[in-house]
């Protein structure tokens, strides 16, 4: 599973010019499951991007997550984050997780959040959507989970 964080003072997503999620202050979160990604990875990727300090602390250090400062999550399914860009200019999308698996792995990650943090709105799986934000900082990170070797 990939998560890519955004620390964002507003953030929105819309889908046919209608607003589907949007937070303030908060975390936006571009979230890709990958082949071979189970529910286990998704948890972990959780676990990470709630415990992940990247909120400034009254020093200014980055002391605090998205839970120590009362942040919301707008989490965003992206399947292209898994893109392989290793050869020729055209993205191959393989190493995504098939469109069932993702998603099935993006609504367990929304349920999860859900349970964990009391400010959860999503973007829309499979639709064309808008996304704006404000980047605060900037501040954006790359996390990533990765399934265990088939074997």
């Amino acid at each position: 599973m990939i998560g890519l964080l955004q620390r964002v003072s507003q953030a929105s997503v819309t889908v046919d010019g209608a607003a589907v999620g949007a937070i303030g202050t908060g975390l936006l979160v571009l979230v890709c499951a990958e082949r071979g990604d189970r529910e286990k990875e998704a948890d972990a990727l959780l676990a990470k991007l709630l415990g992940c300090r990247v909120f400034p602390d009254a020093a200014g250090k980055m002391n605090r997550s998205v839970a120590d400062v009362q942040g919301g999550l707008l989490l965003v399914p992206q399947f292209t984050l898994a893109a392989d860009t290793r050869s020729g200019t055209r993205p191959s999308f393989t190493p995504a997780a098939s469109p069932a698996d993702g998603l099935r792995l993006f609504d367990h990650f929304v349920r999860r959040a859900r349970e964990k943090h009391p400010e959860v709105a999503t973007g829309q799986f499979g639709a064309d959507m808008k996304v704006s934000l404000t980047n605060d900082g900037p501040v954006t990170f790359w996390l990533q989970v990765k399934a265990p070797l088939a074997q």
